[in-house]
């Protein structure tokens, strides 16, 4: 499996922005769509965006549309999530996620295609 350590979290107040990071211990990452889903206190965890292993697929939550922005670099095997105009309904614990299947050209966008997680970062934004 992949090994995966998500950075960046913090507290920000809203309309700020957040850079997070997902470093990838295997270098087949970078053959693997990845995505980022999120959890709050008392509700169930949330996709939030995923790319393909390329970058040529991107897909995002309603939510999060316009506002976040997910791509890698797989020359670093790591994965982002930039975050801009962050809101406090987007307070939650963010994962990264890496998909098994390499070399895909779709990009999946439940929890269930996703074969390694991280252990999260926690986001709060402030009002």
């Amino acid at each position: 499996q992949v090994q995966l350590v998500e950075s960046g979290g913090g507290l920000v107040q809203a309309g700020g922005s957040l850079r997070l990071s997902c470093v990838a211990s295997r270098r087949t990452f970078s053959s693997y769509p990845m995505g980022w889903f999120r959890q709050a206190p008392g509700k169930e965890r949330e996709f939030v965006a995923a790319i393909s292993w390329s970058s040529g697929t991107r897909s995002y939550a309603d939510s999060v549309r316009g506002r976040f922005t997910i791509s890698r670099d797989n020359e670093k095997n790591t994965g982002y999530l930039q975050m801009n105009n962050l809101k406090p309904e987007d307070t939650a614990v963010y994962y990264c996620a890496a998909d098994h299947r390499p070399y895909i050209v779709g990009v999946p966008t439940t929890p269930d295609k996703f074969g390694s997680w991280g252990q999260g970062t926690q986001v709060t934004v402030s009002s």
